[in-house]
């Protein structure tokens, strides 16, 4: 095997020549051996150095990529659904087991508006509105497992009218 001569330090270089780090790339001192950054005009465009020679050809693909003069296109803003409200009175044991504290937290998460209570009879009584996909949600993957100590055996939805966003989600007294 062949060492190329031009390549090899000289005794006084060893303790100069040492491996440069730059930009996370380990550049020998051999210029044969360099490989970043390259000035080569065959070199990938991404390798080669920006300079004050290629700024006016990239300003000119930056003009003719799109014109001031065109007028911006058109975006359709996609409408909001309808919000969707729904009363649901949950059975079992919903009481006394974190249920509401549990139903604010997820319905605030969800991004939903309304409120939720105890009621006498031992049930809990919650009305969810905002986007139609988030009250189904709630009311048909969240609200019939609830938190880890409640065990509910029934949700009864019944259609409501949506209340106002901005009033949140938050608690009601018993009713």
């Amino acid at each position: 095997m062949m060492i190329r001569s031009s390549c090899l330090p000289s005794e006084l270089e060893v303790e100069t020549l040492r491996p440069t780090i730059s930009k996370n790339r380990v550049l020998l001192g051999c210029p044969e051996t360099r490989m970043f950054p390259s000035t080569s005009a065959t070199a990938p465009r991404f390798l080669r150095p920006f300079n004050a020679a290629t700024a006016p050809r990239r300003a000119a693909m930056a003009a003719s990529a799109g014109a001031p003069s065109d007028p911006p296109p058109q975006q359709q803003q996609p409408s909001s659904p309808a919000p969707k409200a729904v009363r649901v009175v949950v059975k079992g044991r919903v009481q006394g087991v974190f249920f509401r504290d549990w139903t604010v937290e997820t319905a605030r998460s969800l991004g939903l508006a309304g409120w939720v209570r105890n009621r006498r009879d031992g049930t809990v009584e919650a009305l969810l509105s905002g986007d139609p996909d988030k009250v189904d949600e709630m009311v048909s993957r969240r609200i019939p497992v609830g938190p880890p100590a409640a065990s509910v055996t029934a949700v009864v939805p019944s259609p409501a009218d949506p209340v106002n966003p901005a009033d949140g989600f938050h608690r009601k007294p018993t009713a």
